[in-house]
């Protein structure tokens, strides 16, 4: 029997969040080799490997795992949400953060200049709002499934100020959920049972009711496994992604986003 609702990661599943972090480093280390002289594709590579490490090293850290916010979008989210001290505490030094990354990316290629970092990292955050990436079939899969009367939910990780503003720039994906939940105003992120819970309530459904597509193991298909959910696994790459974890084990796999239209309807 087909179910009555489809739960929708959002990152790298309907937006291509890690093309648009790939373009905003490109076109900012494009900038940089243009100011300072530096190689983009080295600067890039710095950033890469810098990002991660000093991420690790602020006290918002455990909470941003909790939650779900990565390193990449803490180079450019603005955080400070009044409802937990922990998101307000982000937006007082994810600045500091940014800065850092930048200024320590130019050193390692030869260029000592703080203001430069500052400059670069308010460049990155005018970047990757100028390119968001929806996948191509983003829009036609959930236009026929609407249509086909199946009920959308978008249950996404991460900080509700950095989330919104993605469909912000993607307002053409808002009107078909009925709701979007995002982890930071819940408390807590997938694949943690209560962020699904939560998402269930909202749309009066049983977890048999309902399937969740995601392209992480770790979050999207381990959380629909805990609830007991039917879950898809999207691999847009044809391949396992970074955050993959052998514990989520995915009903289906998929690996274009209409695929999901006639498996729905067996």
């Amino acid at each position: 029997m087909p179910p009555k609702a489809v739960f929708f990661d959002l990152d790298d599943t309907l937006l291509w969040d890690k093309k648009s972090i790939e373009l905003a480093l490109r076109f900012t280390a494009e900038d940089a080799e243009r100011k300072f002289g530096v190689k983009a594709d080295e600067l890039v590579a710095s950033v890469r490997a810098l990002a991660p490490s000093i991420y690790e090293e602020f006290p918002t850290h455990a909470f941003t795992k909790l939650i779900g916010i990565n390193p990449f979008e803490g180079l450019w989210g603005e955080f400070g949400e009044a409802i937990h001290f922990k998101f307000r505490e982000m937006g007082r030094l994810m600045p500091e953060y940014r800065k850092r990354v930048w200024t320590e990316a130019l050193k390692s290629n030869g260029v000592h200049d703080e203001n430069g970092g500052t400059w670069l990292s308010e460049q990155f955050i005018a970047h990757r709002k100028k390119n968001p990436v929806l996948y191509e079939e983003t829009l036609q899969t959930l236009e026929i499934l609407q249509q086909e009367g199946f009920r959308l939910l978008m249950l996404t990780n991460g900080a509700p100020s950095l989330q919104l503003e993605k469909l912000r720039i993607t307002p053409e994906l808002v009107p078909y959920f009925e709701h979007i939940v995002i982890s930071g105003n819940v408390g807590v992120g997938k694949p943690d049972p209560a962020v699904f819970d939560h998402a269930l309530r909202l749309m009066d459904l049983q977890a048999s009711d309902v399937w969740m597509v995601g392209d992480n193991r770790g979050t999207d298909i381990l959380g629909a496994n805990r609830v007991n959910m039917k879950s898809v696994l999207i691999q847009h790459d044809k391949k396992e992604g970074a955050n993959s974890n052998p514990s989520g084990s995915p009903d289906l796999v998929i690996e274009r986003l209409q695929d999901i239209v006639p498996l729905l309807n067996q």
